[in-house]
């Protein structure tokens, strides 16, 4: 399948903002799609179809809605203050936009075609085990085999994966809320909303609907070589030409986050989320400086390694953590 250009995501969320005349066009396929989601939720509670438990604890950190709303930074997150707390902590994924199918550990040295550009980043930040493969039980397994010292597993998306058991659930919402509140294709909604969820978590400035908790997000001061060493922003400011080039779901909320930081970007070059990079020939004469969000390093400096990576701060409210820690330790308990 032909991956949908900028311009044309840029028409569907629009489209997914409110009721307008595209969504409701969209409406009728919305009900046959809410239709499938409801039967097959309803054949997983009448155990027609089973979930697979895992003899760890699994925490999912999802979705309800289409499109990046920050989960990959609440995963990595969640893992560093597990970590923290001296907790083995593992990681599984599905890797969203790889070729493999195979279940693999995720390496340092491991191509981002095989793994995702999400596992790649999160082992690369984390240094937690994390495995791939399209069924997450599968991935659970292996990691559980290879690492048995395992006590908590950390799932990244699959809010909407019965077939792995899960023991607290997460949900993530930026500033789009739910939008307009139809479900594929008509809006964002993966699953019918309101649903149960253990923790709801609000990565946006500002959030769209009352209720759960906040994070801050904001840029790091400095940008990171594909070395691992560091460079301040303010340095960068009279360098060379700045490029900012992005294939996450909002690449303009990172342009607009390096302008907040006082870089005078020359160009900016938005991508589909999770382009690979293969046809990369953006700064082919080295006249820029490169920037990118760290998910698109892990792609880009195979072929760009000049590249800047510019990190994410990401901090939940110490609400979250409280009752995140409160919900674990008593699934923990012997």
């Amino acid at each position: 399948m032909a991956e949908a250009t900028p311009l044309q995501s840029h028409i569907l969320t629009d489209a997914w903002r409110q009721r307008g005349w595209l969504a409701w066009l969209l409406w009728p396929l919305s009900l046959l799609y809410g239709l499938l989601v409801r039967l097959r939720k309803a054949l997983y509670g009448m155990d027609w179809l089973t979930s697979e438990r895992l003899p760890v604890p699994v925490l999912v950190v999802g979705n309800v809605v289409a499109g990046g709303a920050g989960k990959t930074p609440v995963v990595m997150a969640i893992v560093q203050r597990l970590q923290a707390r001296g907790i083995h902590v593992g990681v599984i994924s599905r890797g969203y936009g790889r070729h493999s199918q195979e279940c693999l550990e995720v390496f340092p040295d491991s191509a981002v075609a095989d793994v995702g550009d999400e596992p790649a980043l999160i082992q690369r930040r984390t240094k937690a085990p994390v495995f791939v493969a399209s069924q997450r039980a599968q991935a659970g397994r292996a990691l559980l085999d290879q690492y048995p010292q395992t006590q908590v597993l950390v799932c990244d998306d699959g809010l909407q994966h019965f077939q792995l058991h899960r023991d607290l659930e997460i949900g993530v919402f930026d500033d789009r809320g739910v939008g307009n509140g139809f479900l594929l294709p008509a809006g964002p909604l993966r699953e019918p909303w309101p649903r149960p969820l253990d923790l709801l978590l609000h990565t946006g400035q500002q959030p769209a609907f009352a209720g759960g908790y906040h994070a801050h997000r904001g840029l790091a001061s400095h940008a990171l070589r594909a070395d691992g060493s560091r460079v301040a922003l303010a340095d960068l400011v009279a360098s060379k030409p700045l490029l900012a080039v992005a294939a996450i779901a909002k690449p303009e909320a990172f342009f607009a986050m390096l302008r907040a930081r006082g870089l005078p970007l020359a160009n900016t070059m938005a991508l589909p989320d999770h382009a690979d990079f293969s046809r990369w020939a953006g700064n082919a004469d080295g006249a820029c400086t490169v920037l990118c969000t760290e998910k698109d390093a892990v792609k880009l400096w195979a072929r760009e390694l000049g590249a800047l990576a510019v990190p994410l701060d990401f901090e939940p409210e110490s609400a979250f953590w409280l009752a995140l820690e409160q919900r674990l330790d008593q699934l923990l308990k012997p």
